[in-house]
């Protein structure tokens, strides 16, 4: 018998799981799934996408309205089970376009395969009831504004009171409806090829159904919606531009380069940052990437063949100790620390079932080993940017305090710069410039 083809709810649903019983990156799992499955049509891995995402981004009030439907509630149901009932919810609930009898239908022939005819009977059950009654009311977010982070936005009670605390409160449940809805794809313009008017122009040439926007918080920065396949435009394949979040280019533009700079990009991941940096020097800067995944430079290595960026190279190395050589110097250094992540939550939902209130103590003190690590490597009267892709004092302004103290002769060079998604359409940054004066 022949093996049936998949689908975009099938391969949602293999992600979802591998996310929630593996702990996967999202992002990760489905670009190997979608590589794996290349007969799937262009509309079904648009679906896929959509319900990974759209499920992680809505699994609280999935699961709210499923239990409200529910006689027994949803805590003995086998995982996949409960997978398969979220991305169906998702459906009924969120995707107008697809009829509530079509996704009953598919996900009960699921937990069929899965448990049996007995597993499908009260999937059906529940899916119709879900269908027919919708969702529950959700909490007003003017009258009690916690309730609604808990409920609709899917924030755990800790991360909910600590948005109350951070943000004021006008901004609260802007924020975080921001940090639960799709981001935008944003782009930067790579300026060694040319300007962002003529990538915008290309771009839409290439796709002209597409919205494409600049925005005046990035000088090189497009703002992309509704384009179908990005990266097969030829502008893509020619190097014309990099992804890169709005937040993150401005970090890049505060930390700065110029020609003749020696530059250390401190936790350089997968390059963007270093070519940007490369960029804003017009490629006449001696930037060194270092990070301790091989793999992500790696990666980057390929990114700087195709921008063609030139100056540039890489090494690993463990922020959390010495490094092996610690006699070089640099004009600039710039740490982009590992974090919570609290900032980029809508590109990462799968971290609000993961994030423990204990895990920012815990990496607020590994940044602060890893700016002293790179403290004695700025040269005198350099700079020393720290940033985090996060909204908490804990990681931010608490972390650079501690630094200050223990290094007297850095200072703060300019007031520290933050972003966020309701503001701005970026994601949530912190990030200070510091000065080393001797």
């Amino acid at each position: 018998m022949p093996t049936p083809l998949l689908s975009g709810r099938d391969v949602a649903r293999s992600v979802l799981v591998r996310v929630v019983e593996d702990g996967a990156y999202a992002s990760r799992a489905l670009s190997a799934a979608l590589d794996r499955a290349r007969a799937l049509p262009p509309e079904e891995r648009a679906l896929a996408t959509e319900l990974v995402y759209g499920t992680l981004r809505r699994q609280a009030r999935l699961d709210r309205a499923l239990e409200a439907v529910s006689d027994r509630g949803l805590g003995g149901l086998d995982i996949r089970v409960r997978i398969a009932l979220r991305v169906a919810a998702y459906q009924i609930l969120f995707l107008d376009r697809i009829p509530a009898y079509a996704s009953v239908s598919e996900a009960v022939d699921a937990c069929k395969r899965l448990r049996g005819r007995g597993m499908a009977g009260l999937a059906n059950a529940l899916l119709r009831r879900l269908a027919e009654r919708g969702e529950p009311p959700l909490p007003d977010p003017a009258r009690d504004p916690l309730a609604y982070l808990v409920e609709a936005a899917g924030f755990p009670p800790w991360l909910a009171q600590l948005t109350m605390a951070e943000l004021p409160p006008d901004e609260v449940v802007a924020f975080a409806d921001a940090s639960t809805a799709p981001a935008p794809l944003s782009v930067r313009a790579n300026t060694l090829r040319l300007d962002r008017d003529t990538l915008r122009a290309r771009l839409l040439e290439e796709r002209p159904g597409a919205t494409v926007t600049a925005t005046p918080l990035a000088e090189d920065a497009l703002l992309i919606r509704d384009m179908d396949s990005p990266f097969l435009t030829s502008a893509w394949r020619d190097g014309l531009f990099a992804v890169a979040d709005i937040g993150a280019q401005m970090v890049v533009a505060l930390a700065g380069a110029k020609p003749g700079e020696t530059i250390l990009d401190a936790c350089a991941g997968v390059g963007g940052k270093s070519a940007q940096l490369a960029a804003l020097a017009g490629n006449q800067a001696t930037i060194e990437a270092l990070d301790i995944s091989a793999s992500k430079l790696g990666q980057a290595e390929e990114l700087f063949r195709r921008l063609g960026v030139r100056g540039i190279s890489t090494r690993t190395g463990d922020l959390l100790h010495p490094l092996p050589d610690a006699s070089r110097r640099y004009h600039r250094v710039l740490l982009d620390a590992p974090c919570a992540g609290l900032g980029v939550l809508r590109r990462h939902p799968e971290a609000l079932a993961r994030l423990q209130p204990d895990d920012l103590t815990t990496l607020a003190a590994r940044q602060l080993t890893m700016l002293g690590t790179v403290a004695p490597l700025v040269l005198p009267g350099g700079t020393l940017t720290y940033s985090v892709c996060t909204f908490d004092r804990a990681e931010g302004e608490d972390v650079v305090q501690l630094f200050l103290a223990t290094h007297p002769a850095f200072e703060v060079a300019e007031s520290p710069l933050r972003t966020y998604p309701h503001r701005h359409d970026a994601d949530a940054f912190f990030a200070v410039r510091l000065r080393a004066n001797s």
